[in-house]
Order: C-alpha cells, then structure tokens, then sequence
C-alpha cells in the first residue's frame, strides 16, 4: 500500500497536468522583440516626417545655418533721431564748404520721408552744438529750407600751424590744449604739431605706449640753446658723492641744506598727549516754573 505522503504527491502531480491543459489552450505565441532603432535611423525618418522643421525653425537662416544673434546686422545709418544725427555731425565734418539740408537728408536717405519729419528733423540740426546755421543773407524771412549748415568745431578756426599758434597766444590761462579738441575739427594735426615741437614752438606731451600727442602747449624757441658735445661728456665723468656727503659738508661750511625739510623735523619730533580737560557743568536757572509743581519731592508724605 502505498504511504499517506505518496497519495499527497499523485494527487498534486493529476492537479497540475489538468492546469496546464487548460492554459495551453488559449496561449498566444509573442512576438520576437524588435531591435533598438539607431541614431542614424531616428534622425533620417523624423527628417522624412517633417522635411520643413529644419527650415522653420526660428532663429535659422534660409541655407540652414543658425543665425548669430550676438553680431549685429549692418543696418545702414539707423532709424531713430539721434543716430541720424549723430551721422550727420559725422559727415559735416568731412566737408569744408556748407552743406544744405536737403544734402544732408539725401546722405541720410532721408528726402523720401514727410514734410513734417523733415522739418522737425532740420529744427533738431538748427539747435544742435555741434552744427552751425548759416541763414541766407538773400532772405528777410527764413524757413526750414533756407541756410546751410556747417560743422561747428570744439576749437573753431584752428586748421593751420599759425593758427593753432595764434590760438595758444591768445589764451589767458596756463592751461594746455588737447589734441583730441584739436581733431574735432583739424583731423590731420599731428604731423603739424611734430613739426612745430621739432622747431621748439610746441611743448608737446605724448603717451608713452603709443608715443601719440596728448597734450599741446606754448614753447618759446628763443630760451632753447645748444650745449657743446664736448661739455656733455666732461659734465657726465663728474662723479657726484652722496647726498649724505653732500649735507655733512654744508653743515661743515655753516649753510643749510636744501634737503632739509622743516616738516620732517615736526614728524619726528615726540608728541607730547594733552591731557583733555573736564568739561564743567554749566548751573543755569531753571526756566520751567510752570511745572515746578510736578517736579517736587513728594517722598516724605508717604506712612
């Protein structure tokens, strides 16, 4: 006979034969998985999709390549007021004869615009520092037509050597003159202020990177002299002893050296410390007599 656990183990056994002939009844075969699509495949059919997107996208230029907004686009003498003007101081400077307005706005592109822009535009040119109104002396009465205009320099009739030096004798100050003011309305000055500097009529100070002119002045020629080469050498073998040497000797022959600064003597010195003085009170009268009444002592009416 067989055991109680061998019974257990068939009956198990019968049980699950019945099950999986249930189940393979209704099981469906999978699919095998599909391989994972590569870069060059996604990128070729999202391409086939949507052929435009490349060229759609904003901030793409028509061949494809993006635009590089950091780099500003060229966009000719600009649109607003004070570009324009600022073009305009630009090109009056070029010109030495005056200029009329409708020379300037056809520089500035500027004809084709309405009467009332035009107008408003030549009145912002008439009060501008930098330009000069000439009115037309053939004319009583003005308009916005009429005159020419003229760039007017930060130091006006200055464009020759005698000039620039007639400029410099006229002032009345010690004051240098830039070279930058000069350029606003003599670009070409340098050559003129080398020359005058090698002639000793220019005192002239020059960067030291760039050895540019920065600063002019007044020189006078006559107060310039040669010195003999000869007297150029002895004077460098002179062999000059120390200052400490040099300030001995003059203490030696009773003179005071220039050296000696009267400050330094102060510096050194020791500081004496002024012991600081107690401030008194100061007793006034009292002026509340109003509230006298309030400020009494009242302490010895309490038990």
């Amino acid at each position: 006979m067989a055991s109680a656990l061998e019974r257990q183990q068939a009956a198990f056994a019968g049980s699950m034969s019945a099950a999986a002939s249930k189940i393979g009844g209704t099981k469906r075969a999978l699919a095998p998985p599909s391989p994972s699509p590569s870069i060059g495949s996604t990128t070729s059919a999202a391409a086939v999709a949507n052929p435009r997107k490349e060229r759609d996208t904003p901030g793409a230029s028509a061949s494809g390549h993006p635009i590089v907004y950091s780099q500003p686009i060229n966009t000719g003498t600009g649109d607003s007021d004070i570009a324009q003007m600022a073009y305009a101081v630009s090109w009056l400077r070029t010109k030495e004869e005056p200029q009329g307005y409708a020379d300037v706005l056809g520089y500035l592109s500027g004809t084709n615009r309405p009467e009332s822009e035009q107008e408003f535009f030549v009145e912002q040119m008439r009060r501008h520092p930098q330009i000069q109104w000439i009115p037309d002396p053939n004319l009583s009465e003005q308009t916005w037509r009429t005159g020419t205009y003229l760039h007017r320099p930060t130091i006006p009739n200055v464009r020759t050597k005698t000039q620039l030096l007639a400029y410099l004798q006229k002032k009345t100050d010690s004051s240098g003159v830039s070279v930058k003011d000069l350029k606003d309305g003599w670009p070409d000055c340098e050559a003129a202020i080398s020359d005058l500097e090698a002639v000793h009529k220019l005192l002239v100070v020059r960067a030291k990177k760039d050895n540019v002119a920065r600063m002019v002045w007044l020189d006078d020629s006559s107060l310039f002299h040669d010195i003999d080469p000869e007297l150029k050498v002895m004077w460098s073998r002179v062999e000059v002893p120390a200052v400490d040497t040099i300030v001995q000797r003059l203490l030696t022959a009773q003179q005071k050296p220039a050296s000696e600064d009267p400050r330094l003597k102060l510096m050194q010195a020791p500081k004496v410390e002024k012991k600081k003085k107690r401030a008194q009170r100061r007793t006034g009268k009292s002026t509340n007599t109003h509230m006298e009444h309030l400020l009494k002592d009242y302490s010895y009416m309490k038990r």
